[in-house]
């Protein structure tokens, strides 16, 4: 679903000036940002899974997962990873500081339609792949009553690497959560669980013939992770992975993020892994 769909209104190549409230360092390469519009205008609104573009002025534009709650009027909330010029550009920025901002754009998590509704769900996230999944695991929080079993599975590569600790540790606290976290290569003072985040998947929690799975990370992970939900028995047309991969323009035109016939921005970054699934083993592709 697209709350925006590619290229139809030109508005959607303007930013809009929106301000930053609040700056949060997450880990030593990433960042929050809690953003208000400049004119006093309504919250964004927009459904878990899409993303924004993000304008530096003087510097460029990119695409970055919305990672706040889609049902509340706050703040709207960006997790970035620094790993360019331009992303290097907004870890420097401070309260009161003006970013452009358009969208929303791409398609969602499906956990708000029947697709959802009665089933377990399965959310797995590697690293900074947990922020595109926050809205989503926010919204069925918000629901849970209208799920069964939720298993949220996370896997960093270190402890110190470890996205949105306090939340983590909050979630695992709950009684209608089964959330587990590992890292690829532990340190002295972790007492958690060391491997690869597939494996916690194999473990189960979750009843594979009626769970829906949403996983978000490198797609090496991605890859290996659906793998294992397939050998659990999750049929491909029930999981879900979000490729956020070369995006430039947000509507389709440019063509940087063409990924065989689709383009990643427009038809995704959500997509059915039984769509993809082809496409993922594809070398340079």
């Amino acid at each position: 679903m697209n709350a925006t769909p590619g290229g139809a209104d030109p508005a959607l190549w303007l930013p809009e000036p929106w301000r930053i409230e609040r700056v949060r360092r997450e880990l030593s390469d990433t960042f929050t940002l809690e953003l208000q519009p400049t004119a006093g205008g309504a919250p964004l609104r927009f459904l878990p899974g899409q993303f924004n573009m993000l304008y530096a002025f003087g510097l460029g534009e990119v695409p970055i997962s919305i990672s706040g709650d889609p049902e509340a009027d706050g703040p709207l909330v960006h997790t970035i990873r620094a790993v360019g010029p331009v992303t290097e550009a907004m870890r420097r920025l401070v309260p009161g500081d003006v970013l452009g901002v358009r969208g929303p754009f791409g398609s969602c998590w499906p956990v708000s339609g029947a697709e959802a509704e009665g089933c377990d769900l399965v959310i797995v996230a590697g690293g900074v792949g947990l922020a595109p999944l926050r809205p989503a695991i926010l919204h069925v929080l918000r629901h849970r009553q209208r799920f069964g079993q939720v298993c949220i599975f996370y896997g960093a590569r270190t402890p110190a690497d470890i996205l949105y600790r306090h939340e983590l540790r909050r979630w695992r606290g709950q009684f209608d959560l089964l959330v587990d976290v590992t890292v690829d290569r532990a340190t002295q003072d972790w007492a958690g669980r060391v491997g690869v985040v597939p494996r916690l998947v194999e473990g189960g929690g979750y009843d594979p013939q009626h769970t829906l799975a949403l996983v978000c990370g490198p797609e090496i992970m991605m890859r290996h992770t659906a793998r294992a939900l397939l050998a659990r028995g999750v049929r491909r047309e029930r999981i879900h992975v979000s490729m956020e991969r070369n995006m430039k323009c947000a509507v389709g035109l440019c063509g940087h993020c063409q990924f065989g016939p689709h383009f990643v921005c427009r038809d995704g970054p959500v997509f059915r892994f039984d769509v993809i699934e082809a496409l993922m083993t594809v070398d340079g592709l």
